[in-house]
């Protein structure tokens, strides 16, 4: 979950949360990545806390296909503002969640 302040935690399966945070940049993502996407199901993450959270999410986008994101979300006394920073595509179920 959490890791240290300044450290990622370890990578554990995907949450509410975490497939809230994805849905509410997907938007955000068919933009950068110029990809519209049917399926789009957060399956892992890792978190670091810094002044608020930065997120580390693995995403199924159908098929063998899976994308990483970075999601920074403010602390609710900044606004809570959620915020995808970057995406890397071409990942697969087994590659693993680094910081990028």
């Amino acid at each position: 979950m959490f890791g240290t302040i300044g450290e990622y935690g370890e990578t554990t399966d995907a949450t509410e949360e975490t497939q809230m945070l994805c849905d509410q940049v997907k938007t955000a993502v068919e933009e950068k990545t110029g990809k519209c996407v049917d399926e789009f199901k957060a399956t892992k993450y890792r978190s670091q806390v810094v002044h608020g959270i930065n997120f580390l999410i693995k995403v199924h986008v159908g098929g063998e296909n899976y994308i990483h994101l970075h999601v920074f979300r403010a602390l609710l006394c900044d606004g809570g503002l959620i915020q995808l920073v970057a995406v890397e595509q071409h990942k697969t179920k087994d590659d693993p969640l680094e910081p990028f």
